[in-house]
């Protein structure tokens, strides 16, 4: 069993920036490949950036050279860099393995982009 706790969530500006964490309960290092998830109001969560054991990276080709994620196995943590944030970004931010465990989803951070 792990526990997902994400934050870094917030009120930003078009074209502005933030950097999402998602701290994990215990240690992540035998995890093989970890996800950023965002589901907007009446939308499906869809996966927005994935990465591997091995640092292998992917992204959905909506924040493709916007957004960058990354983790740290050391603090068991992960991260979402959000660049150049548009108010289609709005959502409600999850991580979560991937694919995801229905069990792990945790509360979201919340991230609006709006003038």
């Amino acid at each position: 069993q792990v526990q997902y706790v994400e934050s870094g969530g917030g009120l930003v500006q078009p074209g502005g920036s933030l950097r999402l964490s998602c701290a994990a309960s215990r240690t992540i290092f035998s995890i093989f490949a970890w996800g950023w998830y965002r589901q907007a109001p009446g939308k499906q969560r869809e996966l927005v950036a994935a990465i591997t054991r091995g640092g292998n990276t992917n992204y959905a080709d909506s924040v493709k050279g916007r957004f960058t994620i990354s983790r740290d196995n050391a603090k068991n943590t992960m991260y979402l860099q959000m660049n150049s944030l548009k108010p289609e970004d709005t959502a409600l931010y999850y991580c979560n393995e991937n694919p995801p465990t229905t069990a792990y989803w945790g509360r979201g951070t919340q991230v609006v982009v709006s003038s």
